[in-house]
């Protein structure tokens, strides 16, 4: 099955401004590809560029893609390995990009056997994949009424962002707890906003709120403070911007950072480095988490179908496209029934991009 052709499109959504620690998102930065082969069988891959997490934007991205198409024309679709090992020896980093060429081999591979990507992957049997819902900082008056807001939904479950001020922090999770009541799980996030002394205290102060963990609370660069600050926290941690590869992972679980891993595809370059990722966390017995950026249906499509196939993977942050987006362009793909994550039934992904949505996006075919 020969690579004939690839078409890479700058796949912008608009949504409603989202705001985490380290910045501001007033659209999904996403790039969408095509992968055709000689076969007639097509793959498609989606990548969510965030700049100030993983240094890619949608630019490089759109570049970048253009280099691996060239690389990869009437080459073998059917050697992800190899094929992934070219990008890398091409180019450092770059992971998110890597991520949507990834993804589409896998669902050409899936369809060429006419199987679901859980089952291409390995999975027998379907468990119910329960998702978070996030909200971005805000006062900590507004965040109340937003958790109010989403009980009133039928929210289960809420990811709050933080890390923009500890002390403020402390009050916008006790207005948020008091507001959404005892038997709503409050999961947060502050996307490496915190200092040690910051997270030392603000995770103390919160001890008595019933937060389930944290991920992320401080700059990667003070990972070697993560030990400490595990022992010291009444809240378990999660590790997310600290985790790109297998080798994190395996840092990680060596040094006793962490309660939990976040796996997301735009750190690890795709499906094959999280499956070794999942792999070291089950040696472990690490509980996972599969979460994204600000990707469609499409990809969120790949993510539920990964949890699936893979039981280490125990929390689920699939509500990328339910943060803000203002258009949904994609057929097929997940479904939500209230806040269970459904996965498609067809070959692959079993999802794709309306084409009429893309003839008014800036495409390139190599």
């Amino acid at each position: 099955m020969k690579i004939t052709h690839i078409d890479v499109w700058k796949f912008s959504i608009p949504m409603e401004p989202f705001t985490i620690a380290t910045g501001t998102m007033d659209y999904a930065q996403n790039t969408f590809i095509r992968i055709h082969t000689d076969a007639g069988i097509h793959g498609v891959g989606e990548c969510s560029a965030f700049p100030m997490i993983v240094g890619e934007t949608q630019n490089t991205c759109f570049e970048m893609a253009k280099d691996f198409a060239r690389l990869w024309k009437s080459k073998n679709a059917e050697n992800i390995e190899e094929r992934m090992q070219e990008l890398h020896l091409f180019t450092a980093g770059n992971a998110t990009i890597k991520s949507a060429f990834d993804m589409a081999l896998y669902d050409l591979n899936a369809k060429k056997v006419n199987l679901p990507l859980y089952k291409y992957l390995g999975g027998t049997s379907l468990k119910q994949l329960e998702t978070d819902l996030t909200m971005g900082i805000n006062t900590p008056e507004k965040m109340a009424a937003t958790a109010k807001d989403f009980v009133a939904r039928g929210v289960k479950k809420i990811k709050v962002k933080l890390g923009k001020n500890a002390q403020e922090d402390v009050i916008r999770m006790q207005q948020i707890r008091a507001a959404a009541g005892d038997e709503i799980k409050l999961r947060i996030d502050a996307n490496q906003g915190w200092s040690f002394e910051d997270a030392r205290f603000a995770l103390t102060a919160m001890g008595d709120l019933n937060i389930q963990y944290c991920e992320q609370p401080m700059r990667t660069w003070n990972d070697g403070k993560l030990p400490e600050l595990k022992n010291l926290s009444p809240i378990k941690i999660m590790a997310d911007e600290s985790i790109y590869h297998h080798h994190d992972a395996e840092r990680l679980i060596a040094t006793d950072s962490c309660h939990y891993l976040n796996i997301k595809f735009a750190k690890s370059s795709g499906i094959l480095e999280s499956i070794k990722i999942a792999e070291v966390a089950r040696k472990a017995n690490m509980p996972c988490m599969i979460g994204g950026m600000l990707e469609s249906r499409l990809a969120l499509s790949a993510f539920a179908q990964f949890a699936q196939a893979y039981d280490i993977v125990q929390f689920y942050d699939l509500d990328t496209c339910m943060v803000g987006h203002l258009a949904d362009p994609v057929t097929g793909g997940i479904r939500y029934n209230d806040f269970y994550v459904e996965v498609p039934e067809g070959a692959g992904l079993g999802s794709d991009v309306k084409d009429d949505f893309l003839s008014q996006l800036e495409h390139i075919q190599i």
